[in-house]
């Protein structure tokens, strides 16, 4: 991947995110001073409740009109305002980028989540992950680009391995990102109960493209193992490229019915049409996104 490429990808991340965004208005939050509403109480304008006055409580909150009337101190209470919490987990490893549509559409997601939660104020945490290699990296990493240098040395160890997010201090009530293909194997019912823990809010976001969902292979052929480069020659028979297309239709119902089972969310995102066309697709339907007002 080139600069042009990330700095294409982040202009149509860019311009996708004024359209549609992560759903985070429509979590109850706890936490930081921000623009949304919470689950305590605040000093924000959105008044919530009355309570009786207590010493050290704040004398501008005294509801003087009741005291007026009734000679007793109350308490007007407002809505606290927090900001919303996002951890994003980005797998970095070398399928999500070996095909050039799906090396585009997976750079452009990870714009587009980055630049949704900054619109929000949210409080973002990002890593990046390969096997157990976990590396966290500021938000400036993302605008610069220089995030990519990053998971080019992740890529060179453990490159096998599927993503291993039990490291990861994930913040409790976190809404939580992870951007992947998914194409390892292992337990999903083990990773999607980690994006859970601590009352996070897991969403899982699956770019992926059409030749390798749907190819139209047919004769000799030689795959190249996207983690190691390593080749191998096979001839693709109509019953062997039936046999692939169930597995890889298999391995994705499994991961949404854990999904469902869990509370998750999990939407994929197909690499052969635009970005905002891909998203309109699954993602706000799954309830991964919503459309800004």
């Amino acid at each position: 991947m080139d600069r042009d490429l990330l700095k294409n990808a982040s202009a149509s991340a860019s311009v996708c995110a004024e359209k549609l965004r992560l759903p985070l208005h429509s979590r109850v939050w706890k936490g930081q001073a921000g623009e949304f509403l919470g689950a305590g109480v605040g000093s924000s304008l959105d008044f919530q409740d009355h309570r009786s006055y207590a010493p050290g409580d704040d004398p501008r909150h005294i509801n003087w009109q009741a005291y007026a009337r009734t000679g007793h101190y109350t308490m007007k209470l407002y809505r606290e305002e927090v900001r919303p919490v996002v951890d994003l987990v980005f797998d970095v490893s070398e399928s999500m980028f070996f095909e050039p549509a799906k090396a585009r559409r997976s750079c452009e997601l990870f714009y587009f989540l980055v630049e949704s939660a900054a619109r929000t104020g949210a409080s973002l945490h990002i890593h990046l992950v390969v096997g157990g290699n976990i590396r966290p990296i500021p938000r400036e990493a993302v605008h610069t680009h220089h995030w990519l240098q990053t998971a080019r040395t992740l890529q060179e160890a453990d490159p096998d391995q599927p993503p291993d997010l039990s490291t990861i201090p994930f913040r409790a009530n976190a809404f939580r990102v992870f951007l992947s293909d998914l194409l390892f194997s292992g337990d999903p019912v083990a990773l999607i109960g980690l994006l859970g823990h601590r009352q996070g809010s897991p969403v899982v976001f699956v770019p992926f493209a059409r030749a390798e969902s749907d190819p139209d292979w047919h004769g000799n052929y030689e795959f190249i193992e996207a983690e190691r480069k390593t080749r191998h020659p096979h001839r693709i028979e109509p019953t062997v490229l039936s046999r692939y297309r169930k597995t890889y239709a298999n391995h994705f119902e499994i991961w949404k019915t854990v999904s469902r089972r869990y509370n998750a969310i999990l939407a994929r995102v197909g690499a052969d049409t635009n970005l905002e066309s891909a998203l309109h697709e699954e993602a706000i339907s799954a309830g991964a996104l919503e459309v800004t007002n």
